[in-house]
């Protein structure tokens, strides 16, 4: 008979499958009221550093207060999987809202508190999720781990498409946060990956996650990256659409939403 906490990791893990194109669906034609596509109707809101910060925390405080009581808790490979995790999320819930506090001279743009909730409940889920895959029910005793070229060849594909999408979603979305600070409206972001689509940090972002589901190797780790580019691939559609609309002939034709040359 399963125990409880084996009843609710199995169910969170279904859930992200389950979530994914529930998920995708709906945005295609709905775009969630926040940045570009602010709009009321949605409650009281909250600014976007505060709501970046709330939405990402539970990533690394929920994961520390689960790491002591995993079986793998002191296990180098598990740490090296988490320090990857945290990597991500120490950027999302630290360093980039205090950017946005830095450079952002409006206040426009909030965040419904609704959306805040949402994302703040789905973070806390994957959280558990994966910190608890990693450090208790994963076997780092052969399968996937037994070494050999293969598991090396895995994990170096695995930490360079983590590390490369990484350094596209900061940067991108460094760009953007600069040309935001210089007022005077949205402008047409250039440069790097820009060049080429019109939402490299959704590219750098979907990219980071399978990278490390690939390092992880995990049904949790592919659920987490399956589920992030069911709501980024769409929503980057959106914003292609809305670059479109507002600069016209102006907006370079050649670029595409969210995948170079494709899509």
């Amino acid at each position: 008979m399963a125990l409880p906490d084996e009843t609710f990791f199995s169910a969170g893990v279904l859930a992200m499958y389950v979530l994914a194109p529930m998920s995708a669906i709906p945005l295609l034609f709905i775009t969630a009221p926040y940045g570009k596509h602010s709009r009321s109707g949605w409650g009281p809101s909250v600014s976007p550093p505060i709501a970046w910060f709330l939405m990402e925390s539970p990533t690394l405080w929920l994961s520390v207060l689960f790491l002591p009581f995993g079986r793998h808790r002191s296990s180098t490979i598990a740490l090296f999987i988490l320090s990857l995790f945290f990597l991500h999320y120490i950027h999302r819930t630290i360093i980039y809202p205090l950017r946005l506090r830095r450079f952002r001279k409006s206040s426009s743009g909030g965040f419904p508190i609704s959306i805040v909730a949402m994302s703040f409940g789905f973070n806390a889920l994957n959280a558990y999720i994966q910190t608890r895959f990693v450090t208790h029910y994963a076997e780092y005793d052969g399968g996937a781990w037994a070494g050999g070229i293969w598991t090396a060849t895995r994990l170096a594909i695995g930490l360079g498409v983590f590390l490369w999408g990484m350094t596209v979603n900061v940067r991108s979305d460094l760009v953007l946060v600069r040309l935001k600070a210089e007022g005077g409206g949205y402008k047409i972001p250039r440069s790097g990956w820009f060049e080429l689509v019109s939402c490299p940090n959704y590219m750098g972002e979907v990219a980071e996650w399978l990278g490390w589901a690939v390092v992880a190797w995990s049904p949790a780790a592919f659920g987490f990256a399956l589920f992030t580019a069911a709501n980024l691939v769409p929503r980057a559609w959106s914003h292609h659409k809305w670059y479109q609309e507002k600069f016209g002939e102006d907006y370079p034709m050649s670029r595409k939403a969210v995948v170079p040359y494709i899509f």
